[in-house]
């Protein structure tokens, strides 16, 4: 499990530690934010930093245009593929498609077991075909499948832009509300069908269908959709974490997020600055983009106080491959300091000294 660190609460990894160290199942990290921000980038390295803690990590990249190969420089699928060079890190690139495919098969073993309602159940598949909430949908039977595994100690989604992601996690609440109205009209169904058959001196076809069976098993389904909306919403098992870049757009389309979020009941427990300018740049241009920078940091604080808040320098280099994503998780986690190796003292924020100094977020 999680290995033990001396470092504060009030970090990155100080908070994502405490969430771990309890073994009450599967832990959800969410990264979200505009599109651009770098998400993907945070996801791959926390699954990186994760795994070489001895977690058994899966990221599960919700946005259709997956980026998760291009980090880490090798094709991924529908289906958990390991990383390579890890034993204990996975990532699901999400097929829509795939997805939309295994959704109708599911809604035909319903047709063929309940022919009275086949002409619903067929508006419901060409409604699920043409639906711009499909990416959401597959996304959401994805996250109750590993719901119900507990195969991984963490699930980290990497999610599309903001406002996929909101429907994403809005999903529970339509669920909830259809198995609501379908349990109903089954029992209902159910109820007239028991009625006839005692007045009617013949049967039919109907006499084959199980009420009591499919009513039993969209109570099922009510309680996994119930249940997965406490998980999304349990600050124990479930964490969103917002990226953001020091740009006025992003700041301001996070924080409309972050009151849609809390609207859901979805915990966010920090947020992460990406693409800060150092201190050292030399040309005009960039001092003068990181003054700005400065300045919209104020702002981020002014919004986001209460969240733990992480720093991240614009890199020197592409963000891909697994030396670039260990040295991204050493600046979000920081380093456990040992005799053997002589490393920089850490601070409050996950941060090396001298990382404070490059970035200047304090003044």
């Amino acid at each position: 499990m999680l290995t033990k660190i001396k470092n504060s609460i009030n970090s990155l990894r100080g908070i994502t530690e405490k969430k771990l160290e309890k073994k009450d199942g599967t832990k959800y990290i969410m990264f979200g934010g505009k599109g651009g921000v770098g998400k993907t980038t945070m996801s791959a390295a926390t699954g990186v930093y994760l795994s070489q803690k001895g977690l058994k990590v899966v990221i599960v990249s919700t946005d259709p245009a997956h980026s998760l190969r291009d980090i880490f420089e090798q094709e991924f699928g529908h289906e958990p593929t390991k990383v390579k060079g890890f034993d204990n890190l996975y990532v699901v690139e999400i097929d829509p498609q795939k997805a939309m495919e295994e959704y109708k098969e599911k809604l035909k073993a319903q047709m063929d077991e309940n022919p009275f309602l086949g002409e619903m159940l067929e508006d419901q598949l060409e409604m699920a075909s043409l639906s711009p909430g499909t990416d959401e949908s597959a996304a959401f039977d994805v996250f109750l499948k590993y719901m119900d595994s507990n195969e991984f100690d963490v699930v980290i989604f990497d999610t599309a832009p903001t406002g996929h992601t909101l429907r994403f996690l809005g999903m529970p609440e339509v669920m909830d509300k259809y198995m609501t109205k379908m349990i109903k009209l089954r029992k209902q169904m159910s109820g007239f069908m028991k009625m006839m058959k005692r007045f009617l001196p013949f049967g039919g076809k109907d006499e084959d269908i199980d009420y009591d069976k499919m009513l039993e098993e969209l109570e099922k389904m009510k309680e996994r959709i119930v249940r997965a909306r406490n998980i999304l919403s349990d600050p124990e098992r479930t964490a969103f974490r917002l990226v953001v870049i020091p740009e006025e757009m992003s700041i301001l389309e996070s924080e409309r997020a972050m009151k849609a979020l809390q609207k859901y009941g979805i915990p966010i427990d920090a947020v992460i600055v990406n693409q800060l300018i150092p201190e050292d740049v030399q040309c005009d241009f960039c001092r003068a983009r990181r003054e700005l920078q400065l300045k919209r940091l104020e702002m981020i604080k002014e919004k986001f106080g209460d969240k733990v808040i992480a720093y991240v320098p614009l890199l020197r280099t592409e963000a891909k491959g697994i030396e670039t994503l260990k040295e991204i998780a050493k600046i979000l986690y920081g380093e456990e300091k040992t005799d053997e190796n002589e490393k920089e003292e850490i601070n409050g924020e996950g941060k090396t000294e001298k990382e404070v100094k490059e970035v200047k977020v304090n003044t």
